[in-house]
């Protein structure tokens, strides 16, 4: 219960992040931001001049930015660590702002030098010298036929807020002012709605709960359906404005184009995931039959189907289940893990007003840092060997790359958190092998993960992309017209196997992923290579290992394409995705088998 839930100096340090790592004390973090304010007219300085030494206006933005960069970090980590404390709130405030006074001073930057001949760039690019920055130079060349003259590049730097306004406020409407009815819980007692609620609620054996639920969820968003179409209307229509302006055939290439991503590896994505659907209705059949349900329905999707399954860990029990499971990652990983947990990078537990939820955040020159709320169970060691994932993703790419191509692309983003999480999978399975019910439970996971993460992922894919093509033809965007193409996006996803309530084409109005421009689809093809880096890693040994961390080491060095490939993954052709899909259709087969 909350009132259970410790205030933050009340909780013992050694389950808490020491951010100390970044800035000894508040005063040196704030003394760094007044530096950096300071710093901005340098940046400035520039303009108009970037031609007599384009060399030292990228290494002195890249300089700046790296500076931004850690005191962001320390400003957000303070803040999420416990919320009530305003002092720090303030501080993420200055912080965020200076960032955008950044953004602006150095809006010309990029024009400037694309305005410099060809060859002039190529050579920068091939200077060893300059090779820290040849990454950079080589998006620059690419993005050369797209971007604007020096002004114009300055007013969509100064129009971002105004142009991620649908953005803002739908995350006001829907986390804010939007409220729930009451509903009766699983005791018969009045508990009013909310997002946090929705997803238990979804989970409770009482059918009724979680019918009731779903109907007042999407209903509650129907009653705003029109402001809801307005605004993902105007967010889809900024992408479209964007891509257009920029001179993009689409708003999905434009959205593809910086990582290098072929239209193909979409368009693969959703073909693969199509011809699976069979498999995804055994599945969904399976369900049906353990629920014991005459007719399955969209509020049945996430029930438990094995209940009566449990594996208690606390955390330093979680700590060593992630080392076990992740022992085929060999030892220069694990060493790298036992600093996370012996040296604080990682905040463990709940207190009040901390931020809900996991993440991992990187500061350059300093560690990875994960946040998580651990509450002594499965869920929650799966979510400590899924940050750990992206923390070694980082550790690796910060200690083999230079700042500037340190970072990576979030087409590859979940690939070595998700390739934990099926390592996992894999040792807890073999762990208890000789264990029907435990054997059961996980193999339902995996598949929920898949179902989830691959499935549900590309069905918001294929919504994304409809409605995109709705703004570029031209065609309206309303309440009525977008909720009838993902009822029809839903049925042919489900329908064959469940009965698409009609409530469900109201959730589009929810999802808030939709306000990143074809984000979603990345989370389906990351799954899709984790999966196939797993299986090779399990099969091969060493020298998968070898090649994985490789890939891990490549940040932005290389189109993440190809640097997957350096793990023996082409995403380029759809045999990942079609790879990924068959362990589905083989755990089903699995899962079955044991019932």
């Amino acid at each position: 219960m909350a009132s259970s839930v410790k205030a933050r100096n009340e909780m013992d340090t050694k389950y808490q992040w020491q951010l100390e790592d970044i800035f000894e004390t508040d005063a040196e973090a704030e003394k760094e931001i007044g530096a950096l304010g300071g710093l901005l007219p340098e940046i400035a300085a520039f303009q108009g001049r970037v031609a007599e030494d384009p060399k030292q206006a990228i290494e002195r933005y890249f300089a700046v930015s790296r500076r931004m960069e850690k005191v962001f970090g320390y400003a957000m980590m303070r803040a999420d660590q416990d919320g009530s404390v305003d002092y720090y709130t303030a501080m993420l405030g200055k912080v965020r702002h200076l960032a955008v006074q950044l953004s602006a001073a150095s809006a010309f930057l990029v024009p400037e030098l694309l305005t410099l001949p060809e060859e002039t760039l190529a050579g920068l690019a091939e200077d060893p010298a300059f090779a820290d920055y040849s990454a950079f130079i080589h998006s620059l060349l690419r993005a050369r036929p797209h971007t604007l003259p020096a002004e114009q590049e300055k007013l969509l730097a100064m129009a971002g807020d105004a142009l991620s306004a649908p953005s803002q406020a739908f995350r006001t409407l829907s986390d804010v002012e939007l409220q729930f009815p009451v509903i009766r819980d699983e005791n018969g007692e009045e508990v009013q709605l909310s997002h946090g609620r929705y997803s238990s609620f979804l989970r409770s054996q009482n059918r009724e709960v979680r019918k009731q639920a779903f109907l007042v969820m999407h209903n509650a968003y129907r009653a705003f359906g029109g402001t809801f179409a307005a605004l993902y209307g105007g967010s889809v229509r900024r992408h479209v404005f964007q891509a257009q302006v920029r001179n993009y055939p689409s708003a999905l290439e434009s959205a593809l184009y910086p990582d290098e991503v072929p239209v193909s590896v979409y368009e693969n994505l959703l073909k693969e995931v199509d011809q699976a659907l069979p498999a995804l209705d055994e599945y969904l059949n399976i369900r049906k039959q353990l629920l014991q349900v005459d007719e399955l329905h969209m509020y049945d999707l996430y029930v438990p189907m094995f209940k009566d399954v449990r594996l208690d860990a606390d955390y330093e029990e979680g700590c060593r289940l992630a080392l076990e499971a992740l022992a085929p990652m060999g030892e220069e990983y694990l060493s790298v893990m036992r600093k996370a947990f012996s040296e604080r990078w990682i905040d463990v537990y709940e207190n009040k007003a901390k931020r809900s939820g996991a993440y991992s955040n990187g500061v350059y020159g300093v560690h990875p840092y994960m946040l998580l709320n651990y509450e002594n169970n499965l869920d929650s060691v799966s979510t400590l060997v899924h940050e750990m994932g992206h923390s070694l993703h980082t550790y690796y790419s910060t200690k083999c790359q230079p700042y500037p191509k340190a970072d990576y692309s979030l087409f590859v983003a979940e690939v070595a958190s998700t390739c934990n999480e099926v390592l996992l999978s894999a040792f807890l399975r073999r762990r208890f092998r000789d264990d029907p019910a435990m054997m059961r439970y996980l193999l339902n996971d995996l598949l929920e993960s898949f179902r989830t993460t691959v499935f549900r992922q590309t069905l918001f894919a294929a919504f994304e992309k409809r409605s995109h093509e709705m703004a570029e033809k031209g065609e309206p965007m309303t309440k009525e017209t977008l909720t009838k193409e993902y009822l029809e996006i839903n049925r042919h996803f489900y329908g064959r196997s469940v009965q698409v309530d009609e409530e469900t084409g109201a959730e589009w109005m929810r999802i808030p992923h939709f306000y990143r421009d074809f984000y979603v689809y990345k989370y389906a093809t990351g799954f899709s290579a984790a999966v196939c880096i797993a299986d090779r890693i399990l099969r091969e040994g060493e020298p998968a290992v070898r090649d994985h961390i490789r890939f891990l080491s490549a940040g932005s060095s290389v189109p993440p394409i190809e640097a997957l490939k350096y793990a023996g993954v082409d995403m380029s052709s759809p045999e990942p995705v079609y790879r990924a899909l068959q362990v589905f259709r083989d755990t089903v087969g699995e899962l079955r088998s044991l019932l």
